[in-house]
């Protein structure tokens, strides 16, 4: 696979062809986005949810996306990782928020943090891109602000498309070379892919952005408890790993493993 960079995803987007971004959190599922040559991977506070176990991705803490990145980069070191950066990470003050992401890109060597919000970040956003570190933003529904929408909803419905448009400019304005476009009506999220410069991936917005970015343990059907209308499985990861869970169980008990293959002399 080829190292991916900033340039070779504008390429792709000149050329119409589609960008492909999965989400993971850990060494051997990075791995096997690079064997396949996915684009990008994301380093999600989503681990939070999908990994730990909790309710939301609020609790997710620098150190976590830390220590996951640096397993992520170890698998896939050809591939443009991108980080959240976590709930509280980026929100007290601009000095606190550029050591943040700067600790992130140096101890990682991740290629770009990730931010939600609009337009309050986008003065953060210029400083960022300004001493080197490049940005990726968040529009439309953002899970770190799920206690002010009131829940996991689609955004952009009626009036409200217009602050999404406006937290999108200001965030392309300020630098940002790549957004992430989720849970909005398929033809807001067409409407600013049209007339973008920087890079859109849909999440829940329909097939018109420049690429799409599923969660790896959704996408192979890890998470059967949560299932967002924008989530494919791909494959009943959860039935075949139980199949083989139950399988093991019983040959232990019924004293066919270990055989004498699995046996030294």
């Amino acid at each position: 696979m080829e190292k991916i960079t900033i340039r070779s995803l504008f390429r792709k987007k000149r050329e119409g062809k589609k960008i492909t971004m999965i989400s993971t959190y850990d060494y051997l599922s990075a791995k096997l986005c690079q064997e396949v040559g996915i684009d990008c991977i994301l380093v999600g506070d989503s681990l939070g949810m999908v990994f730990q176990g909790l309710e939301s991705t609020l609790p997710v803490t620098l150190e976590e996306m830390i220590y996951h990145t640096k397993a992520v980069r170890r698998g896939a070191k050809d591939s443009f990782v991108v980080v959240d950066m976590p709930f509280m990470s980026y929100q007290v003050s601009l000095e606190e928020a550029i050591k943040n992401c700067g600790r992130v890109i140096k101890e990682t060597g991740a290629n770009a943090v990730k931010l939600e919000g609009g337009e309050e970040i986008a003065e953060l956003v210029y400083r960022l891109v300004n001493i080197g570190i490049p940005v990726v933003g968040h529009v439309g529904f953002t899970p770190q602000s799920v206690n002010v929408l009131g829940g996991y909803r689609v955004v952009g419905k009626g009036e409200e498309a217009q602050r999404v448009k406006r937290d999108f400019k200001a965030l392309e304005e300020a630098g940002a070379f790549m957004i992430v476009l989720e849970s909005m009506p398929k033809d807001l999220a067409k409407e600013i892919t049209q007339s973008s410069k920087a890079i859109t991936i849909g999440i829940g917005a329909g097939p018109y952005c420049d690429g799409q970015v599923l969660v790896f343990y959704d996408l192979v059907g890890l998470v059967e408890d949560i299932k967002p209308k924008f989530v494919k499985k791909y494959l009943e990861g959860a039935r075949l790993l139980r199949e083989a869970l139950k399988t093991f169980k019983e040959e232990v008990e019924g004293g066919i493993f270990p055989s004498e293959e699995e046996s030294y002399g």
